[in-house]
């Protein structure tokens, strides 16, 4: 997979929203690639069953593992036991969730500037003969985004590529992503992906203006199945349709009550998503 050979245009991660379900949605209408949910290496290590559904895809959607953890011992012994599935396409390692139990744990956004260890992480997987990005915030905080941790990390850790959303922990999705920051992370010469505040098709242009490999789309995905396709140019049905495949999927699926309801609250709606939604 070549990062840099086209803009690629990526479902980010919503806890409790983004399952099978609606990964395989929003691949049939442009998202070339999606993530899981959020999981530690270390329960799936530890063989937790939960933990091990939210990893298993049931077809050949382009799916990344969204790992998250800190202990080298745990990634390896997960790893001695995984076996790719069809349409797993590598891990992502998340540097980017500010909840306190991860970050007060040195894990999430607190791992930004823990750069030797972040790159051993990484080599870990890509030793095994992973394709391994990472996706990370600015910094934990203001003053580890104004010292620039996430261009040091950037062009430190040799990773297949970044996502960068354009927010540091302590930031809230009131707060707008700080996009001034992708031209100094693409100079950097490795793939960078946008993530934060991308709505619309000028907001695209604009990150390829920049020289960004892809676009990572989170809330207004959600709102709209269809914004890939839409930014793709290509024809979409409307939001009845869609919400009518997704239930469709869904009852196929057995998809826990939990993201139908919360898919449901959200797509074709104008309401605002929770502030505890999304930290990824």
């Amino acid at each position: 997979m070549e990062i840099k050979s086209r803009f690629w245009y990526m479902l980010a991660p919503l806890e409790d929203m983004t399952d099978t379900s609606f990964r395989t949605l929003c691949h049939k209408y442009g998202a070339d690639l999606t993530f899981t949910e959020l999981v530690r290496f270390e329960s799936l290590a530890k063989n937790n069953k939960p933990s091990w559904q939210r990893i298993t895809l049931t077809d050949e959607t382009p799916t990344v593992i969204l790992l998250i953890g800190a202990k080298e011992y745990f990634l390896k012994k997960f790893l001695k036991m995984f076996e790719p599935q069809k349409g797993f396409q590598g891990f992502d390692l998340n540097l980017g969730c500010p909840a306190p139990n991860f970050v007060n744990n040195g894990t999430g956004a607190a791992m930004i500037k823990r750069i030797n260890h972040t790159r051993t992480l990484v080599n870990i997987m890509r030793d095994n003969g992973y394709f391994t990005s990472i996706k990370m915030r600015l910094g934990l905080n203001q003053y580890e985004k104004k010292k620039k941790a996430y261009l040091n990390l950037i062009n430190a850790v040799n990773a297949d590529y970044f996502i960068v959303h354009a927010r540091h922990g302590k930031n809230t999705y009131h707060d707008k992503a700080d996009w001034s920051v992708f031209p100094e992370c693409v100079k950097t010469g490795k793939a960078i992906i946008a993530n934060g505040d991308i709505k619309t098709k000028e907001d695209v242009e604009k990150l390829k203006e920049m020289g960004l490999a892809g676009a990572m789309i989170g809330r207004a995905a959600i709102k709209n199945p269809g914004i890939f396709s839409e930014f793709k140019g290509l024809p979409i049905p409307d939001m009845a349709k869609l919400r009518e495949e997704y239930l469709k999927i869904v009852k196929e699926r057995n998809s826990p009550l939990r993201y139908r309801e919360n898919i449901k609250k959200y797509m074709g709606s104008g309401e605002e998503f929770e502030e505890e939604r999304g930290k990824y």
